[in-house]
């Protein structure tokens, strides 16, 4: 199943279309969640109250309705769920992760700090999630334009990796692995080693997908820039939740963080196993 957080904005709906899409490429039922504050769904409240929370309740029921629209236009053989829940929206998406393959959100959020760059909703699920977590922004690239992954040498890559290659199999889509470094990484056998692990790896990761043509890239530089580069005009960037840098220990990682700022397509969170 995959969960999508809806709020009645615009870049909500682009990520129902989204995951619409995706649910239909994975066969599996696609549940929209819309969240209230939780005294709106409550029978205690009188008088204004009351009509605030019936005013709030039927926006949920609206962007539901909308939504589900969006989902039946982008994939109409997509299996819908509708559902109206209570609570804080960050912890309600996090709640229903548990029971999903992939959770979705817009780049907005649904909170109240719309005006950074990435919401606070999806910041948050991004970080705490059971599951994998994409985040939508607009994007003009087709549907089987490139993958884009990023990876580390890290232990978690083998994960990222996995995902990368089942999504490129899944849209008919060529896979580019892309390895950012630096001149500290000299003492640990420089680009030449890190090139060596990331051949073996994707030899591994074609025979399980035959069908898809990695490609691997390593340039130099912060990767944060590399990577928001290698994603220009992608149709997917997967990037692992945890970074091996000073911040390794963070929910989420420093680059990973960065990257829902700034990447120019949809970025996959893949969460650390």
């Amino acid at each position: 199943m995959i969960v999508v957080g809806v709020d009645g904005l615009r870049p909500g709906l682009l990520a129902v279309e989204w995951a619409a899409r995706e649910a239909v490429v994975r066969e599996v039922p696609l549940r929209l969640v819309s969240v209230v504050p939780a005294w709106c769904l409550e029978d205690g409240p009188t008088g204004a109250i009351a009509e605030i929370g019936a005013w709030m309740r039927k926006g949920g029921e609206t962007a539901l309705l909308e939504a589900a629209a969006a989902a039946m236009r982008a994939a109409g053989k997509v299996a819908v769920e509708t559902a109206l829940v209570g609570g804080d929206p960050r912890q309600e998406l996090i709640e229903a992760s548990a029971e999903a393959d992939l959770l979705v959100v817009g780049d907005s959020g649904m909170g109240t700090l719309r005006g950074l760059l990435i919401g606070s909703v999806a910041l948050g699920v991004a970080g705490h999630a059971h599951c994998d977590v994409v985040v939508v922004r607009a994007s003009a690239a087709a549907p089987d334009a490139e993958v884009v992954v990023g990876v580390d040498g890290s232990a978690a890559q083998a994960d990222v990796l996995d995902f990368a290659f089942r999504e490129a199999a899944a849209r008919g889509a060529d896979l580019r692995a892309v390895l950012a470094w630096s001149w500290r990484d000299l003492l640990g056998g420089g680009p030449e080693a890190s090139r060596q692990a990331l051949a073996k790896a994707l030899a591994e990761g074609r025979e399980r997908h035959p069908d898809v043509h990695p490609s691997m890239e390593i340039v130099e530089g912060s990767p944060v820039d590399v990577l928001r580069q290698a994603a220009a005009g992608a149709g997917l960037l997967v990037v692992g939740s945890r970074g091996r840098g000073l911040l390794t220990g963070m929910i989420l990682g420093s680059v990973s963080q960065a990257l829902l700022h700034v990447a120019p397509c949809p970025v996959v969170v893949v969460r650390a196993r």
